[in-house]
């Protein structure tokens, strides 16, 4: 399996293929890999113990910006493995942390979920997508259904409040420039920075 890859600089870290969304711009429908990865498809989800020998091995290569918690699935979805290997990086390296989320963790593990981030992830990048939970849902399709865009505006919040860093983001080519526009309000009311990022991204 593939758990750790590398993107960029930055080494990306897969621990599990479920999402609480099918968002119809996601790149695994035409893909099965991205960055310098081979597949990004889990036989099984990985445990932390594999994941940090995956995170280590690939250190001994690399001299990596940022370890980011990103694969082909949501990572919050594996919350409890996420937050034992950040723990572990935290304690072993001086690499900032970053997740990649679509912002449901506290509709997915039934809690509150940033305060759990504290010390452990230094920037949270969240998907934002488009400004208004009607459309948020046509687009993601998540199976909360159009709760989980106030779910995830409040999952921002709290991580602003406790000190992430917060980064939001929509892709280019699927809202408008007005569109674009309202989710910089958005993300201006809630203290977050905001970035409009490529079809298919670069890792940054």
């Amino acid at each position: 399996m593939e758990i750790a890859y590398k993107v960029g600089n930055g080494l990306y870290v897969n621990l599990t293929n479920k999402c609480s969304c099918a968002c119809v711009f996601c790149l695994r429908q035409g893909d099965d890999k991205v960055g310098e990865s081979d597949s990004l498809w889990l036989e099984r989800e990985p445990t932390a113990d594999e994941a940090i020998a995956a995170i280590r091995e690939k250190l001994q290569a690399f001299a990596y910006s940022e370890i980011v918690f990103c694969g082909f699935g949501e990572p919050t979805c594996a919350l409890d493995v996420m937050l034992e290997v950040a723990r572990w990086v935290k304690a072993n390296t001086t690499i900032p942390t970053r997740l990649n989320t679509n912002g449901q963790a506290d509709l997915i593990n039934e809690k509150q979920v940033a305060p759990l981030l504290v010390g452990l992830i230094d920037t949270v990048s969240i998907s934002l997508n488009v400004p208004d939970a009607h459309r948020y849902q046509a687009l993601v399709r998540s199976r909360f259904g159009e709760r989980s865009y106030d779910a995830m505006i409040d999952f921002a919040k709290q991580c602003v409040s406790l000190g992430v860093k917060v980064v939001m983001t929509t892709v280019e080519t699927t809202i408008s420039h007005e569109d674009e526009e309202a989710c910089r309000r958005v993300c201006q009311s809630i203290g977050a920075h905001y970035r409009i990022r490529e079809w298919v991204d670069d890792g940054k």
